[in-house]
């Protein structure tokens, strides 16, 4: 997202929060393994509680099923302790997780890089797009914003908030107008003004998902008018604490608009931080960033071992 010297705080701060952050999450999971592998052997019966408690943290039925196969497949019979179950359980999760995490990249030679945001309402799409501009001009990158969500006036005001924080420019429309338009006006000063960076923000109302479809098929044929490779980046923004949920909205969204990677936000108000891990298995899709609270430093890029250690509630290494 931006040079590491520049925005980075000491590595162990931003670690301690991941943890915490997933707390919820890993506290389940660690009380659940640590009652079912007391001084037992990992037989058919710890492998299907096992199981169901990966189930029940929302790692989804399929990856479940995978990572207790794969400890069957290696420790089946043996005596096993909790920690040993964990620790196993994190090797292979980060496995898992390692291809797609993948950090948010500009090509300097796109000028602007377009960035649409898109997202149900409610996920946090606003706030990211905010978190990561702040970030980004740190590296003295040119952005501007564009309020793309014309039916909430408070996105569009919230928005404005955030481009005086990060010191971009936001361009707006009366509540109501043409978000199309608004992207097209958006991508001619764009490109006037040499931006490095374009950010569109996107409604979110799935109430009538036909006309969410159409406003940004539209908004991406307008963006075309002027580059035929636009939108170079299509963010999907997921809440965690919507769980099995996220999983429907990744489909939904991919029959949208040609989604290229996700955010997932709010892990530190989930239990159910387990989701990303059936997300990353189920869709492929590159994971960009997480967000473990409300602070701008608490959105940093994804990293996978970090992620499965802290969902199994290990130290980092």
């Amino acid at each position: 997202m931006s040079d590491a010297s520049e925005t980075e705080k000491p590595r162990t701060g931003w670690l301690a929060r991941l943890r915490a952050g997933l707390s919820r999450s890993s506290n389940r999971l660690v009380g659940g393994i640590g009652d079912a592998f007391v001084r037992r052997r990992l037989d058919d019966d710890t492998l299907e509680e096992l199981e169901e408690l990966l189930i029940g943290a929302d790692l989804g039925p399929t990856t479940a099923a995978k990572l207790t196969q794969e400890l069957a497949r290696t420790r089946f019979g043996k005596e096993v302790t909790s920690e040993e179950v964990r620790e196993a359980l994190a090797e292979e999760i980060a496995v898992m997780l390692a291809p797609v995490a993948k950090p948010l990249t500009f090509d300097p030679a796109l000028k602007p890089s377009v960035v649409l945001v898109v997202g149900v309402n409610g996920s946090g799409k606003t706030t990211t797009i905010g978190k990561l501009a702040q970030q980004i001009r740190h590296g003295g990158k040119r952005i501007i914003l564009a309020a793309g969500d014309t039916f909430r006036a408070a996105a569009i005001s919230q928005l404005q908030v955030w481009g005086q924080r990060a010191d971009c420019p936001v361009l707006y429309r009366d509540q109501g107008a043409d978000a199309a338009a608004l992207a097209f006006d958006a991508m001619t000063l764009a490109k006037a003004q040499g931006s490095d960076l374009l950010m569109i923000d996107t409604a979110g109302r799935l109430q009538n998902k036909a006309n969410l479809m159409e406003e940004l098929a539209k908004i991406v044929r307008v963006l075309r008018k002027h580059d035929a490779t636009a939108p170079h980046h299509v963010l999907l923004v997921l809440d965690a604490t919507t769980g099995q949920n996220a999983i429907t909205q990744v489909e939904v969204f991919k029959q949208m608009v040609s989604v290229t990677g996700l955010i997932l936000t709010k892990l530190d108000g989930s239990a159910r931080g387990g989701v990303l891990v059936g997300l990353a298995e189920r869709f492929g899709l590159p994971v960009h960033a997480i967000g473990v609270g409300e602070s701008i430093d608490d959105l940093q890029p994804f990293e996978a071992e970090t992620f499965a250690r802290a969902l199994m509630g290990l130290a980092p290494r």
